[in-house]
């Protein structure tokens, strides 16, 4: 019997084993298709325990029922639901179309599964063996489900179209002949991407790839001992969060949700560098409790990238770089103890609107958080604070972060400007903390005071002049400008000459210091 004539009649084809005219009957019913023993050992897909041709099909008889299968039963409908079941030589489906539900559950294949520009309805693969998935521009209207399989030379899903969910979760996939574990450039998702405590290893690559919600990698276990990348993913978007967070352990139902406070967790780790470059995010990027083990080239790079909210509240890497260069950010959520040491933050552009601190940060914390992220003296980062402090209402703190940045420049100036810098911070610090000056110009004045007290002082005009005060002759010395009929009016000799020409030297340095920081103010800068 051919096997065209048996598909038209719904009869079996005469070459089918015994587990093959099984499926082949299970497949026309709609029905689960059982192969498993029973014992867990023995039917685990990723043990070493043989399965003998009683649970073992052929490749080919499965790509005959997916793609030109027989005819359901009256009242049914076809779908290819395996459970327990070997599937020798290479399933090749490439470029096919393939309408029959598909399920397949710790199923072991001895070959890779080719599906290249194939388009299903919904798939789901569930703790399955699998050399490698072959799925380059794959299609599907629904799910794409991979959750706990193993695949030892990885998965390719380049420019696949994935209509709602794709779900990884708990899957292990080792590196291909390229490095990479999941190769998924380009890629699109309707809805959520999960992949809960996966492990990679090798790049897991996602450039340009885009998730219609959320991307979940909490409990991720990412590591790429052989090249710099163990996440490689610039220009990605995701239309809401970005989870880098702990996942519960233990409970189907805590998928997808922040554990709840004494559930047993795992955290994400990540051993290799992170590139997030250009990346949009439209929620938030969220690292909770993260951890990254970083060598000293590699770097969690964060360039450009666009989001409402990061939550930066991981353990701060000991080595590596964070890279903050042109990132946008709403509301930056951060702790204290998550950033790197200085040297390994660069945040040059990187621009922020509000400060929410998980726990204690002060400010000279703050200021050495900025002091990090600047290799070289830059205005930006801290003008740039002080513009969010004084958003808040915290004007003591914005002065105090100018401050900061004006004795950052000095150290950048020549020895004269380094001098002038000094004079301007020691008296009125850069006109910042003006009180200053009403403090050195009382001191002057009554020192001034008390010593003209004792000077000879000889009228320049005998005729006509004032009567002789120490405390307004001071007075008009330290003032510039402005004139109170005393300076002019009487003649001062010798040491006194030079203590009232000191007088006015300091008055107009203290009056220099006072304009510029009032220049400063009335800038708001």
């Amino acid at each position: 019997m051919t096997e065209g004539a048996g598909i038209r009649a719904g009869d079996l084809p005469d070459d089918l084993t015994a587990a093959e005219a099984g499926m082949w009957q299970a497949f026309r019913n709609g029905s689960m298709y059982d192969l498993s023993s029973g014992d867990a050992v023995v039917d685990d897909p990723h043990g070493g325990h043989p399965w003998g041709p009683e649970r073992t099909v052929r490749a080919r008889i499965v790509c005959w029922l997916l793609l030109d299968g027989p005819p359901a039963l009256a009242g049914r409908v076809s779908a290819l639901k395996l459970v327990g079941v070997r599937i020798t030589d290479t399933l090749d489906l490439a470029g096919g179309t393939v309408t029959p539900y598909v399920e397949l559950r710790g199923c072991r294949f001895d070959d890779e599964v080719r599906v290249p520009e194939a388009r299903f309805t919904t798939v789901r693969l569930v703790d399955c063996s699998v050399p490698r998935l072959e799925a380059a521009r794959v299609h599907t209207e629904g799910d794409l489900h991979l959750p706990r399989c193993r695949f030892q030379n990885g998965v390719r899903l380049t420019d696949a179209q994935i209509g709602t969910d794709l779900l990884l979760n708990q899957a292990i996939v080792y590196r291909d002949r390229s490095g990479r574990s999941i190769a998924a450039d380009g890629m699109t998702v309707g809805q959520d991407l999960q992949a809960e405590m996966l492990e990679s290893h090798g790049e897991l690559s996602l450039r340009g790839a885009k998730v219609g919600v959320s991307l979940s990698l909490r409990g991720a276990r990412l590591a790429n001992p052989y090249s710099r990348l163990a996440l490689n993913a610039p220009q990605l978007t995701v239309e809401r969060t970005l989870y880098l967070t702990p996942a519960g352990v233990g409970s189907p139902l805590l998928s997808g949700t922040t554990p709840a406070r004494g559930t047993r967790i795992q955290r994400f780790e990540c051993r290799g560098g992170v590139r997030l470059d250009d990346g949009r995010f439209g929620d938030a990027v969220d690292l909770e409790r993260a951890r990254f083990g970083f060598t000293e080239d590699q770097e969690l790079s964060l360039r450009r990238v666009q989001t409402p909210e990061l939550r930066f509240l991981g353990d701060k890497p000991e080595r590596g770089k964070v890279v903050l260069s042109g990132a946008r950010i709403v509301n930056l959520v951060d702790r204290a103890g998550s950033w790197p040491d200085t040297g390994n933050l660069h945040m040059a552009g990187f621009a922020y609107e509000n400060l929410v601190p998980q726990g204690p940060f002060p400010l000279a914390r703050r200021l050495d958080w900025v002091a990090a992220g600047t290799a070289e003296y830059a205005p930006e980062p801290y003008e740039r604070l002080a513009s969010v402090l004084r958003a808040a209402g915290e004007d003591e703190d914005a002065r105090e972060v100018l401050l900061a940045k004006q004795r950052r420049r000095r150290e950048t100036l020549p020895l004269a400007g380094k001098f002038w810098g000094y004079v301007q911070d020691w008296t009125v610090a850069y006109g910042y903390r003006p009180g200053r000056a009403a403090v050195w110009m009382a001191v002057l004045w009554a020192a001034g005071t008390l010593a003209f007290a004792h000077a000879d002082h000889p009228p320049v005009n005998h005729d006509g002049h004032p009567s002789w005060s120490p405390a307004l002759f001071t007075l008009d010395l330290l003032l510039p400008v402005i004139d109170l009929g005393q300076a002019g009016q009487w003649r001062l000799r010798g040491g006194w000459q030079w203590l009232a020409a000191v007088v006015i030297l300091l008055g107009w340095i203290l009056a220099t210091t006072v304009a510029a920081g009032a220049t400063r103010l009335l800038r708001r800068n």
